[in-house]
């Protein structure tokens, strides 16, 4: 049977019914240097999550052995992680669960935007300090507002709906969706993302890290933001991320909650992870979390089985209908 690297973690439930088929499963984390080393020509498959890197150098080393990798599994969505070209090269098939995590983020995105208007980071900070704020801690509320989404994907028609619920007026700037499907969702699709943020006091980020995104978020986009909703309530600026690290430039928001351009800023995802000394930790106006946006019990169940289901695909010689090259 085959031999698969699991390097970043997976359900157990997920393991084990690969186990229980028959197949090898090695559950270890291995360092950059024994990646470019070859040390997964010895497996079939490899799965991975955002920790390790599956560059052109590794990819090649990968499938040096006459019987190398043949499959990358994604645990999540993003891939900025893998490099495609290099796969396609050297034949190996790349597949991630796209649909797996959705839940989970739309969540999280939700909370984070809440947290943003209701100054909640903020108050628990200063309660910790025996500062009683109550007086300065007035927010706003999402009904009345434009939410802006940069991507119109799954997740953040899932936030879309959400934020609905609310009563916020859903934008979107999304090159590949149709006007048709925006429509069809109560959604104004915008030509290009300046209009987006020209309309919207709150944006959230849903699109994939690319060179067209890299900083798409950034102070001269930040400066044309509205601060007033569109109820008219001077409810200021907010951005939230997690989707991917380095479409929002963390120096211009930065800047831009230190000039007041931005009431809040919360990100899940950023340009260096671990973001441990990152400059926007110590701002008031700043709030986030350790890319935990598929980290729910339920996410990683499904991520697992989805990804039990990809192998199984691939081992019987089929291409999953989450392949990407």
């Amino acid at each position: 049977m085959s031999r698969i690297a699991v390097t970043d973690g997976m359900a157990p439930d997920a393991v084990a019914k690969l186990e229980e088929l028959g197949h090898e499963v090695v559950t270890q984390h291995y360092s950059p240097e024994e990646l470019i080393g070859g040390v997964l020509s010895a497996f079939d498959a490899v799965v991975v999550r955002s920790a390790t890197k599956m560059t052109a150098e590794v990819i090649n080393a990968s499938c040096s052995a006459e019987n190398g990798l043949s499959f990358i599994g994604r645990a999540g969505v993003g891939v900025d992680n893998i490099d495609l070209e290099a796969a396609s090269t050297n034949g190996v098939l790349v597949c991630n669960t796209p649909g797996a995590s959705t839940k989970s983020v739309v969540e999280l995105t939700i909370g984070h935007l809440l947290a943003c208007v209701r100054f909640i980071p903020k108050a628990d900070r200063t309660l910790r300090r025996s500062e009683w704020a109550k007086k300065s801690l007035k927010g706003s509320e999402l009904g009345g507002k434009r939410l802006g989404l940069i991507g119109y994907g799954r997740i953040a028609q899932g936030v879309g709906s959400l934020a609905q619920s609310f009563g916020m007026e859903i934008h979107a700037y999304d090159p590949y969706v149709s006007q048709k499907l925006a429509s069809k969702l109560g959604c104004t699709l915008h030509d290009n993302v300046d209009e987006l943020f020209n309309h919207c006091t709150h944006i959230s980020v849903h699109c994939n890290l690319s060179d067209e995104t890299k900083h798409l978020v950034n102070l001269d986009r930040i400066s044309m933001m509205p601060r007033i909703g569109a109820d008219g309530t001077a409810c200021g600026n907010h951005i939230v991320n997690c989707a991917r690290g380095g479409i929002v430039d963390e120096i211009a928001v930065l800047e831009a909650l230190d000039s007041g351009m931005l009431t809040s800023a919360a990100l899940d995802v950023y340009e260096v992870e671990p973001a441990i000394g990152n400059p926007l930790l110590a701002h008031e106006g700043f709030h986030g979390s350790p890319h935990i946006g598929a980290a729910t019990l339920e996410a990683q169940t499904r991520v697992g089985l989805e990804m039990v289901n990809n192998l199984l695909i691939h081992f019987d010689g089929e291409r999953p209908t989450s392949a990407l090259n």
